[in-house]
């Protein structure tokens, strides 16, 4: 704790232990506060990903389902970098999730890489494949 949180006054004293965590009174202002909680940490890894993921036309539950964390985490990343999705009215990604062995048979079979894009992106041990279609009336 280097300020304190009520006036940023840098003059403050060790005031005992509550729930076994240091609290401390401000000189300047006799706020009394105890030192921050750290919190959990997502790694920036699964941030990027569920990024990526949302920007290819994934649901937060789709991409909460995948990556193993929660929907509003994802809600809230997207709002916290201002990511907007492009608007593509023609075109809708479908995926799969497929380990190695599969991702090498999906790519054997001709019809599967033709007429339309497609996107691999690593997810931990397995890939998940993008593709593009159109929509069918």
């Amino acid at each position: 704790m280097e300020f304190c949180p009520n006036c940023n006054s840098d003059t403050f004293i060790k005031a005992g232990i509550i729930k076994n965590r240091q609290r401390y009174k401000c000189k300047s202002c006799g706020y009394f506060f105890t030192v921050g909680k750290l919190g959990k940490k997502i790694d920036d890894y699964y941030v990027n990903k569920a990024l990526q993921l949302y920007l290819e036309g994934l649901t937060y539950r789709e991409i909460e389902r995948i990556l193993g964390v929660s929907h509003v985490s994802v809600m809230n990343w997207v709002r916290k970098y201002n990511i907007k999705r492009p608007y593509h009215a023609q075109y809708h990604p479908t995926y799969k999730i497929l380990n190695p062995s599969e991702l090498q048979e999906y790519f054997q079979n001709p019809q599967n890489i033709s007429g339309a894009g497609v996107l691999i992106t690593e997810l931990g041990d397995k890939f998940m494949l993008i593709k593009w279609e159109r929509f069918r009336d």
